[in-house]
């Protein structure tokens, strides 16, 4: 053997040493979540160095706890993240995915594949899934749709009193809204201990008002919300300490002293701030009863302004003459504090209709854990609503394989070897799911997949309680078409792209 080409193979068992190493981590981080899959999935219990536990079943929650360092593992987790923020749902199965399609395409490329052929087979393949899996897709309908219920039951671990708040909340909210892209309705589920199952028109805001004096209960309240500290304009210290910063000082605070007047004029009855609060300005509405929250989160402010029509204002915003101000105050029928569970309700908005889905729990421990499956469950409704369903249980991801290996003949050349990578990796959800369940996978997926193939139906998957063939859309068991894309395509992503690293250098500090 010549010294170039002792000198390539050492380069090519370099670069599979280095996919070896990522794979190993990527499937460091797979295993910890695949085994919450499906019906039969049990929990994961995450320790922090100073004893803390959180016990969960939700995917994204357990990979974003994990303590992490290895660089692909992290890209795994971050493409987790996206699959979170894309959809709600179905980050379990996007990192088995992605794990499973690292594993094989390892494997093909320890036989001798190029990598550059495996990963064109891999994309090639990964849309040919899914323009296949969005043919298959049936539309929602109306709310009413009874499949729409069997999504948030599936969604929210089958936990049926979650189902139903769910649906509520979405018949609150009304289709038009679910559809539209800048709407996330996961956003409007809080969980709160000790609180009852409920559906609120309106908003509601984790914070009393500044102080106790104030209005418990507002009829028809005018909202004043500020995106800024209800103060007087600042003037920075070093100007401060001048006679002409003073003077600047005590012209701004006589100036604000006179726009709190505006309120008065105005009628407004609810100030909504995202700062603090000024002495002035606490002593003012005191007086006159009208009920100030400060240090508000944005995403409440957001979702008030949405509810009642308001503009947000700076501080600035408050010397704007009367008639102009006017135009950026909001309307609710109602606002009603609730001493016991520390919040504001606002109702009856003149803005968007706006549903608040809160979800009770028995326990502060067990608050997060509600929480996030009511979240699950939201936007899977919403995902549903937007782009259809198709059969569950992993049944579709084994007929996508099915599929995929009818169609590897089309392929020329040495890109039907990545084409085996996702048909082999579509197949690892219901794998893992029969695995969970107890039985064996190497049997049972052979007998779903000669199910479907002697019926020509790819919605059949597995019973996890019988271990026999059904018909998934018969029995309910279905998922929203968008997440399950979703999942393909960014396991796709992470696999390619990780496929694709031949060599780890680390970086030098910066100085």
């Amino acid at each position: 053997m010549s010294a170039s080409d002792r000198e390539e193979r050492n380069g090519h068992d370099d670069q599979i040493s280095v996919i070896q190493s990522n794979a190993s981590a990527v499937r460091a981080v797979a295993s910890a979540v695949e085994g919450t899959l499906g019906p039969k999935g049990l929990d994961t219990m995450l320790v922090d160095e100073s004893g803390e536990v959180l016990i969960t079943n939700d995917g994204v929650t357990i990979l974003d706890k994990m303590a992490v360092k290895h660089p692909a593992a992290r890209m795994l987790i971050n493409i987790a993240r996206s699959q979170q923020d894309e959809v709600g749902d179905g980050t379990t199965t996007a990192t088995v995915l992605a794990s499973a399609m690292v594993e094989e395409g390892l494997r093909k490329i320890e036989q001798g594949v190029p990598v550059a052929k495996v990963i064109a087979g891999i994309q090639e393949a990964a849309r040919l899934a899914i323009e296949w899996m969005r043919a298959k897709s049936s539309p929602i309908e109306t709310l009413d749709d009874p499949v729409l219920y069997q999504i948030a039951r599936i969604a929210g671990r089958e936990q049926e009193d979650i189902a139903r708040l769910i649906m509520e909340g979405a018949h609150t909210v009304g289709a038009e809204k679910l559809v539209e892209t800048s709407y996330r309705f996961a956003d409007s589920v809080v969980a709160a201990p000790g609180s009852e199952h409920e559906v609120i028109s309106g908003v509601l805001i984790s914070k009393l008002p500044v102080a106790d004096d104030m209005p418990s209960e507002l009829d028809q309240a005018r909202i004043l919300v500020m995106d800024d500290a209800f103060a007087p304009e600042e003037v920075d210290d070093e100007a401060l300490g001048t006679e002409i910063g003073f003077q600047r000082y005590l012209e701004l605070k006589d100036a604000f002293v006179k726009d709190l007047d505006k309120l008065v004029q105005l009628g407004v009855n609810l100030v909504i701030v995202d700062r603090s609060l000024d002495a002035l300005a606490e002593e003012f509405c005191r007086d006159r009863g009208i009920m100030v929250v400060h240090r508000v989160a944005k995403k409440e402010i957001k979702r008030v302004m949405e509810h009642t029509g308001a503009r947000s204002v700076k501080r600035t915003g408050l010397a704007k003459p009367v008639e102009e101000l006017s135009r950026y105050l909001g309307n609710a029928g109602k606002v009603v504090v609730n001493h016991r569970m520390k919040h504001v309700r606002i109702l009856d908005g003149s803005g968007t209709p706006t549903a608040t889905i809160l979800v009770g729990a028995p326990t502060p421990e067990l608050v997060g854990e509600r929480e996030r499956i009511a979240r699950d469950a939201a936007s899977s409704v919403q995902a549903a609503v937007r782009s259809g369903y198709i059969p569950g249980g992993g049944a579709i991801e084994l007929a996508a394989s099915i599929e995929l290996e009818k169609q590897k003949s089309a392929l020329r050349g040495m890109e039907s070897f990545g084409m085996e990578v996702v048909s082999h990796a579509m197949r690892r959800p219901l794998t893992q799911m029969i695995q969970n369940a107890g039985f064996s996978p190497l049997e049972k997926v052979e007998q779903v997949k000669a199910t479907q193939i002697e019926t020509g139906n790819h919605a059949f998957g597995l019973d996890l309680d019988t271990g026999t063939p059904v018909d998934m859309l018969e029995v309910g068991v279905v998922d929203p078409v968008q997440v399950k894309i979703q999942a393909v395509q960014a396991a796709a992503e992470v696999s390619r792209a990780i496929l694709r690293i031949h060599t780890i250098i680390r970086m030098k500090e910066e100085e």
